[in-house]
């Protein structure tokens, strides 16, 4: 029994490993932190090979001289995504537990029927699994919790950032607006869709984004995801649209 029991603890340990591990990645996946995380993997490669099977002792006197300050170096280089993180897991991981769905999709959609009845035109892009950080760095960044209020600022036909789209990441915070899509190439394409629909296409062709569009001609809402475009879609099917996103592929697009 007791045997079975270790088993069971080493296989646990296992898995919390490579869940932490895999959550790492997603961390920093779309950010130079990959580079820097794929060097230190090269050098414990490195140092795994030296110690085992060659005895260079030089570089394995360095080796040993820079895990000796690893922790350190590690702290400093990944300072911005350990915050990050652990912001996040404060403010995302458990308190959804406590405090139930996250309001985000309320607040979207709250500002898409503004739009809608002001016949503001929109981009709203939503980051799955695909980074976008290349997308955002586009844009003028923001940092900012989604609020209706807030989009509605943004997309005011006065302010200089309406004419660009808005990105809001995996963890729910809208990074940046004004940010350049690619406009899709597809000539079959109605020619009654604008060139926010074709960049919500284009970026659909590159990426698993979720892309919403209110039309400034019509006032039309229009949803883009997997190359596809829904469209006249009414506030209450976005609504249930992006519920369904939420709840089924939880993990790929709140992390």
């Amino acid at each position: 029994m007791a045997m079975v029991g270790q088993v069971v603890l080493n296989i646990l340990d296992i898995l919390l490993v490579t869940y932490l591990f895999y959550q790492l990645f997603l961390l920093v996946k779309g950010t130079r932190a990959t580079e820097i995380l794929t060097g230190l993997v090269i050098l414990v490669i490195a140092t795994v090979v030296v110690k085992t099977f060659l005895p260079l002792k030089t570089l394995g006197w360095l080796l040993e001289q820079f895990w000796r300050v690893a922790v350190i170096l590690v702290v400093v280089v990944f300072q911005p995504e350990i915050r990050s993180a652990l912001a996040q897991l404060g403010s995302r991981k458990f308190s959804r537990l406590i405090l139930g769905p996250s309001n985000l999709v309320e607040e979207i959609v709250q500002a898409i029927e503004f739009f809608v009845k002001k016949r503001w035109g929109a981009l709203i892009v939503l980051e799955r699994e695909t980074g976008l950080r290349n997308f955002i760095s586009s844009g003028i960044i923001i940092k900012a919790r989604v609020k209706s209020e807030l989009l509605e600022t943004i997309f005011y036909p006065g302010t200089p950032l309406h004419d660009g789209a808005v990105i809001i990441s995996r963890s729910g915070i809208l990074e940046a607006a004004a940010c350049v899509l690619p406009l899709s190439s597809d000539l079959n394409i109605p020619a009654y869709l604008g060139t926010r629909h074709r960049a919500a296409l284009g970026l659909s062709e590159i990426s698993d984004a979720i892309i919403i569009v209110v039309s400034e001609e019509t006032g039309k809402i229009s949803i883009v995801s997997d190359r596809k475009l829904e469209y006249d879609l009414s506030a209450e099917d976005l609504r249930k649209k992006l519920q369904e996103i939420f709840r089924n592929h939880d993990e790929k697009f709140i992390q």
